[in-house]
């Protein structure tokens, strides 16, 4: 009886083990199912299926509907081609980014220039030449100071230029709203930049009294900076004062004198010397 309890024991502790294993693989089943059989949350999204300039009008070719995993999923994104088609482009999109409602207008809106024009703001086109539009650098997103020449008139006594506006956003070199990859140079003769109304009045006036000139300027260069402004004056060296006829003092006349008579004399003797000068 004493040489079956070990082996008696030693069956019960393996069916235990074996009962509790299985108890043990079913509740894991029990408790990984329903997460594998879940799927993971997925939304549809428009990407963009090439690289959009501004002002660009997309098309169906532009974009393409994606499913985006996750709960992760950018603000304001499009969920469906329908609502992406037609709409214009107000910033660069690149290849395959999200497409989304910051990024294009409404679809009233249209394209091209209008949808770039930040609310309260103007744009203003500026007649230039070669020379006036930084030998054709004036490109669509530049940064340009405006500058002021106006000729000499009747309450003008000499020519000035002055600059009238710093830190202008170019909006549009002749047709073109874009600039190329390359930033090569460009001829236009019409350069639109954004203003407010009010300095859209003022550049609209200096347009018409003198001539205009642009400035190209840094993008990261935001500083105001003050100027004087430039004289005709300043071109040539200031003429030195002309020569005055020096005033000289007349000379005294000269006292004739007369020869002084000299009397020697002796006194006690000290030998003396007495002068006596004739009127």
């Amino acid at each position: 009886m004493r040489k079956r309890r070990p082996w008696f024991m030693l069956a019960l502790a393996l069916c235990s083990g074996i009962v509790a294993a299985l108890l043990a693989l079913k509740y894991l089943r029990e408790r990984t199912t329903p997460l594998m059989a879940a799927e993971p949350k997925r939304a549809n999204i428009v990407l963009s299926a090439r690289s959009l300039p501004v002002g660009a009008v997309v098309t169906e070719k532009d974009v393409k509907l994606v499913g985006w995993p996750g709960d992760a999923l950018p603000a304001g994104y499009i969920r469906s081609i329908s609502d992406a088609v037609g709409r214009g482009v107000i910033t660069p999109v690149a290849e395959n980014e999200p497409l989304l409602e910051a990024k294009v207008s409404t679809k009233d809106a249209g394209g091209g220039l209008p949808i770039i024009i930040r609310a309260g703001m103007r744009a203003v086109s500026v007649r230039v030449d070669e020379v006036i539009g930084v030998a054709g650098f004036v490109l669509p997103g530049t940064r340009v100071d405006v500058l002021l020449t106006l000729d000499k008139s009747g309450n003008r006594p000499q020519s000035i230029t002055k600059t009238l506006l710093q830190n202008v956003q170019t909006l549009a070199a002749g047709q073109s709203v874009t600039r190329d990859k390359e930033g090569k140079p460009q001829t236009v003769t019409v350069i639109t930049v954004l203003v407010s109304p009010d300095n859209a009045e003022l550049l609209a006036l200096a347009a018409k009294e003198g001539r205009l000139q642009m400035a190209l300027r840094n993008t990261l260069d935001t500083l105001t900076v003050s100027t004087n402004g430039a004289r005709a004056d300043k071109l040539s060296p200031s003429d030195p004062a002309p020569n005055r006829p020096q005033r000289t003092r007349a000379a005294a006349p000269a006292v004739p004198r007369a020869n002084p008579t000299v009397v020697e004399g002796y006194r006690g003797g000290e030998r003396t010397l007495t002068t006596f000068q004739k009127p």
